[in-house]
C-alpha cells in the first residue's frame, strides 16, 4: 500500500504526523482524525516522570477537545509494528483505522 492508494484525508494525517516527528525531532509522531473532521497531532512524551506514545498523546488530545470517537489514527516510527498500548487507545474510541508509516511516509501496515 502506497500513500497515493489512500485516501486523501488519510494521506493528510500520515503527512500530519510526519511533520511533527521531524518539527521535534523524536521518534513517533502521530495524528487523528475524529469523527467531525477534526485533526490532532503530537509526538511522544519521554520525560523521567512521564513516558507516552504519539498516539496516546493525539488521542488524549482528541478527548480532552471533545471527540467522542475517530475515523483515523496515523503513527511514523521507525518501528514495525503500533505497540499495544497504541492499539488499545485508538479502539477506546471505537473501531478507526490505524495506519503504520515509516519516516518517508510509507505505508507499512494498517490496523483495525
Amino acid at each position: 500500500m502506497t500513500e497515493t492508494t489512500l485516501h486523501p484525508e488519510d494521506s493528510k494525517i500520515i503527512t500530519l504526523a510526519r511533520a511533527a516527528r521531524a518539527r521535534n525531532g523524536t521518534a513517533e509522531g502521530a495524528a487523528v482524525r475524529d469523527e467531525t473532521g477534526r485533526t490532532y497531532t503530537a509526538t511522544n512524551v519521554d520525560l523521567p516522570s512521564l513516558k507516552l506514545s504519539a498516539v496516546q498523546v493525539a488521542v488524549a488530545m482528541a478527548v480532552s477537545s471533545g471527540a467522542v470517537s475517530l475515523e483515523a489514527a496515523a503513527l511514523v516510527s521507525e518501528e514495525d509494528d503500533p505497540g499495544e498500548q497504541d492499539m488499545a487507545a485508538v479502539e477506546d474510541l471505537g473501531n478507526a483505522v490505524l495506519f503504520l508509516a515509516g519516516p518517508d511516509g510509507a505505508v507499512k501496515g494498517r490496523y483495525i
